[in-house]
């Protein structure tokens, strides 16, 4: 955890930026079965709860007053038959004194102190809620049903929340450093493992293990696959092929649950084919181009288009694409081979504050988000700020089904020769992927060490590591 300082000045930031007063409600999550209500998932506590309070425990709920400037933990002490299974824990009260939180109730208490407010006419802000349980449980507390929750959701807090999140303090920043060394030696582990007859899973098992030793698990479902055409594969049965490249999107969290999110794409017999060779050197220049051009005040829509601008140019370098380079990206041609958007931003979560919605985070007022095929899934188009943290992740992927539909429906015909991608059906897919700082003055790379990259990189470390 961070000082009690640190988050009694969050929330004092967040009660002045809702100035329009009321309760500020922010509820934690609770454990959640996974198959009957004592075998539980792994417990991930609510990242804007962990933001303003810090506490990593189950079933509690934070309480602040924009008004009055009070604030409130709600939460039951542990009964003697929860101590014989959990061991002794802290109370309540101590928690809430870790954290700079003088006030502390159970959660029987918590309905008559929104009852009241909603007697006196008050707002009660809240975000939207991603768990059902936490809807019902705001449903409940204001007497909605639950398929209306979301219509009450207080704009004014999520902007207030995401103003305060996007922009990581220093202390942040050390935070995600040590999720990126823990990245680091996942993905280089995986390198190691790469090889002719390993199953997928194995280097799944693997890295994953990696990142419950070193912290709290990974930060997202490790991606592990040969069919790297397939964005979020999670499926891990394949046995590796000399031939083939493996495609590995994975990262970490810390014990305080900052996130790391790193990928790279690797051939498993350690040599990548002149082919291979020809469409990795096209991504990782898009990734260069990306670092380039990265720094405050340009909007991420234009970083993601520059380096679509990158793979179009390196594609009709090979005969893939043909025509003006800049008319094929604003037709949205380029989406055929990289569908998503560059990256996005990342803090305690891997996506950081996505749950709040990427309308919110992602874009605003001056930035709407597109239409157009690939563009319209960029997660993040606004102008960068110093304080950000982003990944960047071109990749570009030979979907077979998706090239025969665009060919079926002349689906920018003029920019694409779709016979000249025959022999690319079987490829699969390239991705890669790294974390940055924005800076004051530019950006810089997150990690004291940047996994192997460049073909002579991956290969010689393959070489001399397996």
């Amino acid at each position: 955890m961070f000082s009690a300082e640190t988050y009694s000045r969050r929330r004092a930031l967040l009660r002045e930026r809702v100035t329009k007063g009321g309760l500020i409600l922010l509820p934690g999550n609770g454990e959640a079965p996974a198959n009957y209500p004592s075998n539980t998932f792994h417990f991930r506590q609510d990242s804007t709860f962990l933001y303003f309070f810090g506490l990593n425990h189950p079933d509690m709920v934070g309480i602040l007053d924009a008004d009055t400037g009070e604030e409130a933990l709600y939460g039951d002490d542990l009964s003697m038959d929860d101590i014989i299974w959990t061991g002794p824990q802290p109370s309540v009260a101590e928690l809430g004194e870790r954290v700079g939180v003088k006030q502390t109730f159970p959660l029987s208490r918590l309905g008559e102190r929104v009852t009241d407010a909603i007697r006196r006419g008050r707002k009660i802000h809240f975000l939207p809620p991603y768990r059902a349980e936490n809807r019902l449980l705001i449903a409940s507390l204001l007497g909605l049903r639950p398929e209306t929750v979301a219509d009450y959701i207080s704009v004014e807090l999520a902007l207030a929340v995401v103003s305060l999140r996007e922009s990581k303090s220093a202390e942040e920043i050390e935070e995600i450093e040590r999720a990126c060394e823990i990245g680091y030696q996942m993905h280089t582990t995986a390198m190691r493992m790469c090889r002719p007859g390993v199953v997928e899973r194995e280097i799944a098992g693997a890295i994953e293990g990696i990142a419950m030793q070193s912290g709290a698990g990974v930060s997202f479902t490790s991606i592990v696959s040969q069919h790297g055409e397939t964005l979020h594969n999670h499926c891990y049965d394949g046995v590796l092929e000399s031939g083939r490249l493996l495609l590995v999107d994975a990262g970490a969290e810390t014990t305080m649950n900052y996130c790391s999110d790193f990928t790279r794409t690797c051939p498993v017999n350690g040599r990548f084919t002149e082919q291979q060779k020809e469409i990795y050197n096209i991504v990782l220049s898009a990734n260069d181009r990306a670092f380039e051009l990265s720094k405050p005040g340009l909007r991420y829509q234009e970083i993601h288009l520059a380096a679509a601008r990158v793979i179009v140019e390196g594609l009709k370098g090979l005969g893939l694409m043909r025509g003006d380079v800049d008319e094929a990206v604003a037709a949205g041609a380029h989406a055929l081979f990289m569908p998503h958007g560059l990256g996005h931003q990342m803090g305690i979560d891997v996506h950081d504050m996505e749950d709040i919605g990427e309308k919110y985070v992602g874009y605003d007022l001056e930035t709407e988000r597109s239409t157009q095929l690939g563009l319209s899934s960029l997660r993040m188009g606004r102008r960068l700020k110093p304080g950000f943290v982003m990944t960047v992740e071109p990749g570009i992927y030979f979907i077979p089904a998706y090239i025969e539909k665009w060919k079926h429906e002349g689906l920018n015909r003029e920019f694409i020769d779709f016979e000249a991608l025959r022999p690319y059906y079987d490829f699969g897919g390239i991705r890669i992927e790294d974390d940055i700082l924005i800076t004051p003055d530019g950006n810089r790379m997150l990690g004291k060490r940047r996994v192997p990259v460049t073909v002579e990189q991956i290969e010689e470390f393959m070489r001399e590591n397996r």
